[in-house]
């Protein structure tokens, strides 16, 4: 899958939890969802776009999850946090 399809669909997720009340929910359940419904090889692609690149392209409340949860994305995922 290309780094834009994950960025477009990461968005997608941060967009739909990003009117939740409280942030570090929603910040949290971002990285549920990736956890949960996400292949791993898609997590890693993703954490590495943001280590490569910034993250840039990633609405700010998703490259927030990201960054604060970057350990909890990278369990099993094949990724060194």
């Amino acid at each position: 899958m290309s780094t834009g399809n994950l960025v477009k669909m990461a968005n997608q997720i941060g967009s739909f939890f990003e009117t939740m009340q409280d942030h570090d929910q929603a910040l949290s359940d971002i990285v549920s969802h990736l956890k949960r419904y996400w292949d791993p090889r898609m997590r890693r692609a993703l954490l590495e776009h943001v280590a490569q690149e910034g993250g840039t392209d990633l609405s700010p409340i998703v490259l927030e999850a990201v960054n604060r949860h970057q350990a909890r994305l990278a369990e099993n995922a094949n990724v060194h946090s």
